[in-house]
């Protein structure tokens, strides 16, 4: 009987859940477990069958620990969540490997892809997929949109439209960069949830219409089978390393078809349980190809326009 694992598990209750019940409908023995700094705060860790603390990916020791949380629990396979997480995983895998246990990550190249957005420009031009323009600081056209060359999520993201907006900051933040600012009454935003075998062969993609996003995190999205799908279906038909699920985010301009390509991240995007409801199910054929073996048949026959409508929920611990 082999456990999973599920680390930084925060606050990815949906995930667990998937997870859960998939390993149940092939393994009932099999349990999925949770690992967080704090997990007698995080929601996720509660709905887990079990959870483990561990300390910050940047503490010397977290490699060893979470080695030895693996090896006490016969824990087979671990499923990354965070950015921060994938370099120093990626770095340590043999160790991992050497006792049985399977990190499900991308190639350190995809990684280093997706830390730098730079360098995420010149991965969607190699495909033949037009980018943001990128502006010298000392030669740009309003509006622009201004974030960090890396990092996740909304954070040090601004939108300028007049010169009375910048400030001597963002001139001088070298990790800040000035790109060709999207309209939105032109752009739909889409995140793609992308699943790669182990041959880094694609065996679905589900898009999702980001309506509305909080905090960087989509609130509102809905599945659509359209251009973007059959776009990115042929441009990323296979990538060298990339494994398990990815999440590529582009813009579509619907009135001329055209795709523009923004990020993409190595791991589980946190609006994948649309795609999951949708019937992109992810955690099965992970628990299938990784654990036992099997080989993925390629899927499409997801639901289309199905819409997700995100709300906040509550775990109530009782401390008596």
């Amino acid at each position: 009987m082999a456990n999973i694992l599920i680390s930084s598990g925060g606050r990815r209750v949906s995930l667990v859940k998937a997870f859960k019940k998939e390993y149940n409908m092939i393994d009932p023995k099999g349990k999925i477990y949770v690992s967080d700094i704090a997990p007698e705060l995080s929601a996720a860790a509660h709905i887990a069958d079990k959870a483990f603390k561990i300390c910050k990916v940047d503490d010397p020791d977290y490699i060893k620990l979470l080695l030895t949380i693996c090896i006490n629990n016969n824990i087979k396979l671990i499923i990354p969540t965070i950015d921060t997480e994938l370099s120093v995983l990626s770095d340590n895998r043999s160790f991992f490997q050497e006792k049985g246990i399977y990190i499900l990550l991308c190639d350190k190249k995809i990684i280093d892809i997706a830390e730098n957005k730079i360098i995420t420009q010149d991965f969607f031009s190699s495909y033949g997929i037009r980018v943001a323009k990128v502006y010298d600081k000392k030669n740009y056209k309003l509006p622009i949109y201004i974030k960090p060359i890396s990092g996740s999520g909304s954070k040090d993201n601004f939108v300028v439209f007049n010169e009375n907006q910048l400030s001597k900051f963002y001139f001088e933040e070298n990790s800040l960069h000035f790109f060709e600012y999207l309209d939105p009454n032109l752009y739909d935003e889409y995140t793609c949830d992308m699943y790669y075998n182990n041959q880094g062969k694609l065996k679905c993609i589900v898009p999702r219409k980001r309506i509305e996003v909080r905090g960087g995190e989509v609130a509102k999205a809905m599945t659509r089978k359209n251009f973007v799908k059959s776009y990115l279906e042929e441009k990323f038909s296979k990538i060298e390393g990339a494994r398990g699920c990815i999440t590529i985010q582009v813009f579509f301009n619907k009135d001329n078809n055209s795709v523009v390509g923004i990020e993409i991240n190595p791991r589980f995007g946190g609006g994948y349980p649309l795609a999951y409801n949708a019937g992109g199910n992810y955690p099965k054929w992970i628990i299938e190809e990784y654990l036992f073996g099997k080989e993925i048949q390629y899927f499409e026959d997801w639901k289309d326009n199905l819409l997700m409508l995100r709300y906040d929920d509550e775990i109530i611990i009782s401390n008596e």
